[in-house]
């Protein structure tokens, strides 16, 4: 029984039509009222008969949209979304627009097990994963707010999305086929679970065919001491283990592996720390994308100056390493991941 109609591809919706008693053809104006034209409701769609989308409702399909409960924009057009679920919970999205795409941020979760001490998200445990469609919305929403097609999606929103993996790759999945967005403009964020990057690899070949998107590992750290410090669940992780199985991962999938890490003024910028990073990492197809902190109340960690980012980022050129600096966005609406929603509960 199908209960929210976003997510499903359109030869699901032809045979679903067809076995709900309606022409196939049914299923393909579901389908572009879903994803070219954005339904919001089922009424909405008028192009299908008023009694099946009055049984349809009575029988508790919907077409599995979410809710807008609060909006923030900041100076640079970064756009945040509260959103409300069918059953009452909150998650966040977030619009970051330039001139040439539009990069939507989804969540994979409502909140987080991972406990990161640099992240608000974190703070409020995890209350439960998100269904495939639900992250489908949320890329909906953001192009519904700000009028554009998105371009780009990253799964650096609220939530491990590790361990949701089936429903991140079924929402890949429509938002390739469906939305248009190419696997290649769709990164998976990960701070690391053990055992499931090669899980994410193998079932990304087995069900989407190839894995294209890009993979992006949560350092923070050059070692497994300071590491635990920032992150609490490393310590059921060994460095070592995780680089092996991102090893495998690029042996497995093709695709390099990006390393995130979060600069925290004071604790992790030193270049020592970029020299230990750069022997870490080297070695195989890798890149390092280099974060300035994003304060929240919470913690009294420290953005660090520009004159230490630069000199982190000197360090790993001059070894050789891949890397790039991320710009902030959206700092004057706190755009860091699970803000909007604990200011909301609190």
């Amino acid at each position: 029984m199908i209960n929210a109609l976003l997510g499903r591809s359109k030869s699901e919706l032809e045979e679903w039509a067809v076995a709900q008693g309606q022409p196939a053809f049914r299923g393909r104006q579901l389908h572009d009222w879903l994803y070219a034209k954005g339904a919001r409701d089922l009424q909405g769609i008028t192009v299908l008969p008023k009694a099946w989308r009055a049984s349809l409702q009575d029988e508790g399909v919907s077409v599995g949209r979410l809710h807008e409960q609060e909006r923030r924009v900041a100076a640079d057009a970064t756009t945040k979304l509260l959103l409300g679920t069918e059953d009452g919970e909150t998650l966040e999205t977030v619009g970051i627009p330039t001139d040439q795409r539009l990069t939507v941020c989804v969540s994979s979760q409502v909140g987080c097990p991972m406990a990161c001490r640099f992240c608000a998200t974190g703070k409020g445990g995890l209350q439960r994963s998100l269904a495939g469609h639900e992250i489908v919305a949320q890329v909906l929403s953001i192009r519904e707010v700000m009028e554009r097609r998105p371009s780009h999606v990253v799964f650096m929103g609220m939530g491990e999305p590790l361990l949701n993996i089936e429903a991140v790759l079924e929402s890949i999945r429509c938002i390739n086929d469906d939305l248009g967005i190419g696997q290649r403009r769709i990164t998976v964020s990960t701070v690391g679970v053990p055992h499931t990057l090669p899980r994410l690899a193998d079932l990304a070949l087995q069900q989407l065919g190839r894995a294209q998107f890009t993979l992006a590992v949560s350092l923070h750290a050059p070692n497994q001491a300071l590491r635990e410090e920032l992150i609490p669940t490393a310590k059921t992780y060994p460095y070592e283990a995780l680089l092996d199985d991102c090893r495998y991962y690029l042996q497995k999938t093709g695709r390099r592996v990006s390393f995130e890490y979060i600069l925290l003024g004071g604790v992790n910028d030193h270049p020592h720390h970029a020299a230990e990073l750069a022997d870490r990492v080297g070695g195989f197809q890798s890149h390092v994308n280099l974060i300035a902190y994003n304060p929240i109340e919470e913690e009294e960690f420290q953005r660090p100056t520009a004159q230490r980012i630069e000199g982190f980022r000197r360090v790993l050129e001059r070894r050789g390493v891949a890397v790039s600096l991320r710009a902030s966005r959206g700092l004057d609406q706190d755009a860091a991941c699970g803000q909007l929603r604990r200011n909301r509960r609190s």
